[in-house]
């Protein structure tokens, strides 16, 4: 009935093809007098999701997951991951090969200084690893009486051998209806922020910020539609592009040559060297511009200027048009997951359903909007304890029938050229526990009390964090990841610079769109979170206020299970704001959806506390 277009279900790795490659690394490096090497989740953008080409982590480890940092020594290895994957890391690689550390206990730079002993050399690819990263590498081996050195080419390209091609996805025009701004002003804006920061140009290392400010998108990535490629902004002359040509229709190229001087990515080092050459400053983004750059620039005479990239928060501040794009998007996101749900509903309790089937229809109801461009990430569908999981991905190996009694999380999105989508519903097959319904409301509450913060003009993202988790606290239990993240206009489904985290310390602006996703897993049963994406806006007006306030517009529609809120938790504010979101999801969707959807849809949208009456 369903099938994916957009996802593949096939074991990606194998840990049993890990030994042989970790052997042949700790070889190569021996014949170059190392003691190890740093493999990082990374490619020369420190992009989040990478290409096939550029899966240096997973092939070596057989993790999959879109963070993580692998270090080889001759004698031991590790695999540094966050809370997000340390269960999966378990699960995919080898730990007879690799030690699985939680990176916020024990940091890679920590474990280094307490493993590396003196004399030890360590090798790094610098177009891997930040200067701000490889800093902390070099500070790290002194500590240790170790030394880090960077290494070009990385040795494990010259193992790999049947590594795929680099990606040559086509490049296309973003269009103003939907971008909001031409590129010819996003340009005149950007210069004036150059000078502020006393810089003679800027590096674009992040696609992101490339593909925002020239008003393009690829298809490099799986799932976020980017085009791989730099860009030197200079403060008053014309910027330069440096993007393969296989990639631009003629229609393309006129548009960018209109705006830019094209240039091969190989003319890219050459460029910026003769900068330096010419004593010029130039501004690196300190989240991706790679070390090799840094080391190009000074190595040539010139002098860097390290910095958040100025476009990184242009781009972050949605305008008016992309704001409306964005609400269209979740109308008809929604309109498709409400479908999905009345059809789960339905269907999970006759025991047919697996995870893999799931997501299939999901995405399948997605497509049936016409304008779906793809999903935003692959689907997290994890039933009973795979819901545990807090970045599971479903394979043939390891799909699982959902049953009678399960908790049932599902987290998807879809790219339209519009906006961008991502949310997580947990429901419930046949009847919950009361464990899971006292769980279920402690995260509910928590996503109340983010929804409907109000808070001053300089506030970030780590000073609301906390309000997410009280109610979990209280009963002793936390989640291990931020509490939300920002989203992009038909960009990353993961935005900086702000998000609500304990690390979050970018102010939230008005315009910013960003997740709002608390959540608990109990290890071995079960999996929960609720995810909506909320937007930044003028809060209401409060008497006597010193300062302006912003608060949260929430954008997704869909019903949040009913059956598993345990009311007795709920404070009556709580209570109006769940009715006031279902009346407003109800009224929203009614009239999108076919009549046995609405049927559906009007019962999971009821107030809470009133009772169906008999026979309906």
């Amino acid at each position: 009935m369903f099938e994916a277009k957009f996802q593949t279900f096939d074991d990606p790795t194998g840990s049993a093809a890990c030994a042989p490659r970790v052997a042949g690394l700790r070889t190569a490096l021996a014949r170059r007098g190392l003691t190890g090497f740093v493999v990082p989740h990374a490619d020369r953008h420190q992009s989040e999701y990478l290409p096939p080409s550029e899966e240096r982590l997973a092939w070596l480890t057989g993790f999959t997951g879109s963070a993580g940092t692998a270090i080889v020594l001759i004698n031991k290895a590790a695999l540094f991951v966050d809370g997000r994957y340390t269960l999966q890391a378990h699960e995919q690689a080898d730990t007879a090969l690799f030690e699985i550390v939680h990176l916020a206990e024990t940091p890679p730079n920590q474990w280094l200084e307490r493993t590396l002993k003196k004399g030890d050399t360590l090798g790094f690819d610098p177009w891997l690893h930040t200067v701000e990263g490889a800093e902390k590498l070099t500070r790290a081996c002194a500590n240790a009486g170790a030394t880090s050195v960077p290494i070009e080419p990385n040795p494990i390209d010259a193992l790999w051998q049947d590594r795929p091609a680099a990606s040559l996805g086509a490049v296309t025009l973003h269009n103003i209806r939907f971008s909001g701004e031409a590129a010819e002003t996003k340009l005149s804006t950007i210069r004036p922020e150059i000078a502020k920061l006393n810089a003679d140009a800027l590096v674009v290392s992040d696609p992101h910020a490339v593909a925002w400010t020239f008003n393009i998108r690829g298809a490099d990535v799986s799932h976020t539609p980017l085009p791989l490629a730099f860009a030197i902004i200079p403060r008053d002359r014309r910027p330069s592009l440096f993007i393969d040509a296989r990639k631009l229709s003629n229609d393309v190229r006129h548009r960018l040559e209109a705006l830019a001087d094209l240039s091969a990515p190989d003319d890219f080092s050459t460029a910026l060297s003769a900068l330096g050459a010419a004593g010029k400053t130039i501004r690196l983004d300190q989240a991706t511009a790679a070390d090799a750059l840094a080391r190009i620039v000074t190595g040539s005479g010139g002098k860097i200027a390290k910095g958040p990239d100025p476009i990184a928060l242009l781009k972050a501040i949605k305008n008016s048009v992309e704001i409306e794009g964005a609400r269209a998007a979740h109308r008809r996101d929604g309109a498709a997951m409400v479908r999905f749900l009345a059809w789960f509903d339905r269907e999970a309790p006759r025991g047919k359903l697996t995870e893999i089937s799931v997501v299939e229809a999901l995405e399948s109801f997605r497509r049936e909007t016409n304008l779906l461009r793809d999903v935003s990430f692959p689907t997290i569908a994890g039933a009973g304890p795979d819901g545990a999981i807090v970045h599971y991905r479903v394979t043939r190996k390891t799909n699982r029938a959902i049953t009678r009694g399960d908790l049932f999380l599902i987290d998807s999105g879809g790219q339209y050229q519009d906006g961008t989508t991502d949310i997580t519903r947990t429901v419930i097959v046949g009847k919950p526990t009361a464990e899971m319904r006292d769980r279920f409301t402690r995260v509910l509450k928590g996503h109340i009390a983010i929804a409907t913060a109000v808070f001053p003009d300089g506030t970030s993202g780590a000073q609301l964090d906390s309000l997410a988790r009280q109610s979990l606290w209280q009963a002793g239990i936390d989640f291990d990841h931020g509490t939300g993240h920002g989203v992009g206009s038909y960009l990353s489904v993961h935005e900086g610079p702000a998000r609500i985290s304990k690390l979050g310390s970018a102010p939230l602006k008005r315009g910013m769109i960003l997740s709002n996703e608390p959540g608990y897993y109990k290890a071995g049963a079960f999996g929960i979170r609720i995810e909506n994406l909320v937007l930044v806006v003028e809060a209401p007006k409060v008497p006597g206020a010193e300062k302006p306030l912003h608060a949260f517009e929430t954008l997704t529609l869909a019903p949040i299970d009913r059956r598993l809120i345990q009311r007795s938790l709920l404070a009556a504010a709580e209570i109006a704001w769940l009715d006031a979101y279902h009346a407003w999801v109800r009224k929203t969707l009614a009239p999108l959806v076919d009549r046995p959807t609405k049927n559906w849809l009007n019962a999971a949208t009821r107030p809470l506390g009133r009772r169906r009456s008999s026979g309906k």
